[in-house]
């Protein structure tokens, strides 16, 4: 061993070398991200001790360190045989102060709540739970990694990508000696997903090989980098506008924006673009836009294809809470399966994080008079129901100020469940609603905007809301509620359902039952029933099943209830693997509470999310005015001729696509692309096309093709652009997708920012595409 080591040793001339250029490269990381000289970045470079806490019993110091690349940590353990791990920046959701996860409560006391803190993670892996040696140093680890995942997070598309391939190139330089050999330019190809013939590889170098040397250095890997990254696309259209100079006048761009774009645009909109986004000093005094300020301008948020005056809040928000759609979440403390995955309240967090407005809790009796929240009769785990409320409560308000809905399941004993009515009251306070708002009885439901940063209880209640305000109203505390109340709620597996069946009724508190102002919940025994009896603040849960029944059979009535009734839609209790059904023939019938897995990845929660992305996230959309009318003809069946009619023609053309990401389990070959673009809709607006595949690019594949879409009703309609890595012996595998609302489209050229499996941004891939929409004739 003695002897390996001296054999690997590197003498005192070039470890010195080997220190200047992980400086070098340090430096250049730290520049892209605006961070040259930050303290916070030289304290994770310098890294440190911490305590990684697994358990009350598994605590276990770690070394952590950032890496050269400034967006890697490195993990390293103090045994004799030393392992480490490493994981990205990038895949960082937040960084949280104190003993806010699940693990940290459980395994840690409170003496040391200041000295820990929890690094969530993007998807399904599991929170990093940490201790530091002081209060001072956990503040120093949490505000540094907090700032460099923001500068990250913040970086341009350009930066993004420049960020990237350093990496990469970083990665190919076997040797680290800032010199690229043929063969390591051929693993750099293949580290960026692009699988090039030996020809065209050999031509490719020889061309940055201006020395002759054998290898390429500074400005050569400089002008292989701007090889690689041409867009040949983005110069035929900049030289369609640039014609008279080599560059774009402000008069030029404003026939761009106009005709290509089909944006309003004055002469004083192109100047501050050309202000803003114009790299070269000289050409900014010119009033004048180069390529690469060109190139910089289509990529910033305002030239995307989601309008950006969508991406605000733009909708009325004063309507009825029952005239929006609901971004809504079912059973959401599980992180995973409904059999035996793990509840938590992480999960209600990132629920909230993503706009969900109602979540879900399903309440049992728990040791130590405390309720807990479980799916009841499995296997999956348990968690406080007052843990649950006060991650609610600290949570609900940071991606969304529209009220939340709190959906009980309440299977308690009357004794706890007067606990949980406490633990809300003293948790939530004066932000739960416990009483109409206004003077006297209610008569319709209140406005999002009026409801702003409050909690709405939606459970079973003792009696009608309206004998609240008569005199003569008898409550008492052992009042009951009959199983058929009771039986339309979620419906677990055989054994829960013999076990409720043994009892007639269900004693209820009356201090929870009183918090249930706006969304009782009762029996669905039909829309005519339902419309003579039913109070606007009654509301029923409905199983996928039988709401798609509905939808389909009686679609004008259920589109009517809705005008006046709250419904929420629950998955069905065979999907014990939490997957989801299709949200948008519920949406077609005018459901606002449409709950689905949050937890789960599918193309049904990309639907989910596209539907939500606009009017500020804030989880309510405003319904079309014809599904706001009580006497309404709108049937998304039929649909028989009406306001809802405005038949358009989508065009868009596929034409390339840069830097993919490879696919998880094929990380050693490159993808092939083909691009699907998909229709959401009433039924008639349903469609789908594809590209072909492009053979081993995933780094600048090009299609150029053409698709025309029929959309009769563009109010409901959604548009999906989903990248596939094509596969000719199985099925094709996800590479990225974007999802947003066909009125949201914006036309033109327009690049389309590319989402993982998570929902989470893939740095720096993306679409690039022409969309046209016209009255049809």
């Amino acid at each position: 061993m003695a002897c390996l080591q001296r054999q690997t040793e590197l003498s005192p001339s070039e470890e010195r070398q080997r220190y200047a250029r992980s400086q070098k490269v340090i430096r250049t990381n730290a520049k892209i991200l605006g961070m040259e000289g930050d303290m916070d970045l030289q304290f994770l470079l310098q890294g440190g001790d911490l305590l990684k806490v697994r358990s009350s019993k598994w605590k276990k110091t770690r070394y952590f360190k950032l890496q050269e690349d400034c967006k890697t940590m490195w993990q390293e353990s103090k045994k004799f045989f030393k392992s480490n791990q490493t994981f990205s920046l990038d895949d960082i959701s937040a960084v949280r102060m104190g003993r806010q996860s699940d693990g940290l409560r459980k395994s840690t006391d409170e003496q040391v709540e200041g000295r820990c803190f929890s690094i969530i993670f993007k998807g399904r892996r599991k929170n990093l739970d940490l201790i530091a040696s002081s209060d001072e140093e956990a503040k120093q680890w949490v505000n540094s990694l907090q700032k460099l995942v923001s500068n990250m997070n913040n970086l341009s598309l350009q930066h993004r990508t420049e960020h990237w391939i350093f990496s990469c190139l970083r990665k190919a330089d076997k040797n680290k000696d800032n010199k690229m050999s043929h063969s390591e330019i051929k693993d750099f190809l293949h580290l960026i997903n692009m699988d090039v013939d030996d020809l065209y590889a050999e031509m490719l170098f020889e061309d940055c090989d201006k020395s002759k040397s054998g290898y390429l250095s500074g400005e050569e890997i400089e002008h292989f980098y701007d090889l690689l990254t041409h867009r040949e696309e983005i110069d035929v259209i900049y030289g369609e506008y640039a014609k008279t100079t080599g560059f774009m006048s402000p008069e030029n761009l404003v026939d761009f924006l106009m005709k290509e774009q089909r944006e309003k645009a004055s002469l004083a909109d192109a100047h501050k673009i050309i202000e803003k986004f114009e790299p070269d000093e000289n050409a900014k005094a010119k009033k004048l836009l180069s390529k690469d300020g060109f190139i910089m301008y289509m990529h910033k948020p305002e030239a995307m294809i989601l309008n950006t005056d969508h991406k605000e809040l733009y909708q009325d928000m004063s309507q009825p809470l029952n005239h929006y759609f609901i971004s809504s979440s079912h059973n959401t403390y599980l992180m995973e399966d409904q059999l035996k995955g793990p509840s938590s309240t992480e999960a209600y967090v990132r629920a909230l994080l993503k706009g969900c407005r109602c979540v879900e809790l399903d309440c049992w009796d728990g040791s130590d008079d405390e309720p807990v929240i479980y799916h009841g009769y499995t296997l999956t785990s348990k968690i406080l129901f007052k843990d649950a409320i006060k991650a609610i409560k600290e949570y609900a308000f940071k991606t969304s100020d529209y009220p939340v809905i709190l959906s009980l399941e309440n299977h308690c004993s009357v004794e706890q469940q007067e606990v949980m009515a406490r633990h809300m009251s003293s948790i939530l306070g004066s932000a739960l609603i416990t009483s109409p708002l206004g003077d006297g009885m209610p008569t319709n439901f209140p406005s999002p905007e009026e409801l702003k940063g409050k909690f709405l209880i939606k459970g079973k209640r003792l009696n009608k809301l309206e004998a609240s305000f008569a005199s003569e109203a008898a409550e008492a505390d052992d009042e009951d509620v009959t199983e058929e109340e009771e039986s339309n709620e979620e419906d677990e597996d055989e054994e829960m359902e013999k076990e409720e069946s043994k009892k007639k009724k269900q004693k209820m508190a009356k201090e929870l039952s009183d918090m249930v102002i706006y969304c009782k919940s009762v029996h669905f025994h039909g829309f005519e029933e339902a419309r003579k009896n039913q109070s606007f603040y009654e509301m029923s849960s409905f199983k996928e099943g039988k709401a798609m029944k509905l939808a389909e059979e009686s679609a004008n009535a259920y589109v009517r209830h809705n005008v006046e009734k709250l419904s929420r839609i629950y998955p069905a209790g065979i999907r014990t693997d939490s997957s989801n059904y299709s949200p948008v023939p519920l949406w077609n019938a005018g459901c606002q509470l449409v709950a689905l897995n949050f937890q789960t990845n599918c193309p049904d929660m990309d639907v989910n999310q596209g539907r939500f992305l606009v009017n500020g996230k804030s989880g309510y959309i405003l319904k079309p005015a014809y599904m706001r009318d009580v006497g309404t003809e709108f049937d998304p069946i039929t649909l028989t001729r009406g306001d809802w009619l405005k038949h358009k023609t989508l065009h868009v053309m596929i034409i390339s696509a840069q830097q993919l990401p490879k696919v998880n389990n094929k990380k050693s070959s490159i993808v092939d692309p083909l691009v699907k673009v998909e229709v959401f809709g009433v039924p008639a607006d349903v469609d789908e096309k594809k590209t072909s595949a492009i053979e081993n690019n995933g780094f600048n594949p090009s299609w150029n093709e053409n698709f025309q879409f029929d959309v009769y009703v563009p109010d409901l309609a959604m548009v999906r652009f989903l990248i596939e890595d094509h596969d000719s012996t199985s099925d094709n595998e996800f590479v990225g997708q974007y999802t947003l609302p066909f009125n949201s489209l914006k036309m033109g050229y327009r690049h389309v920012p590319l989402l993982n499996k998570n929902g989470d941004i893939l740095p720096s891939a993306g679409l690039f595409v022409h969309v046209m929409v016209l009255d049809a004739e």
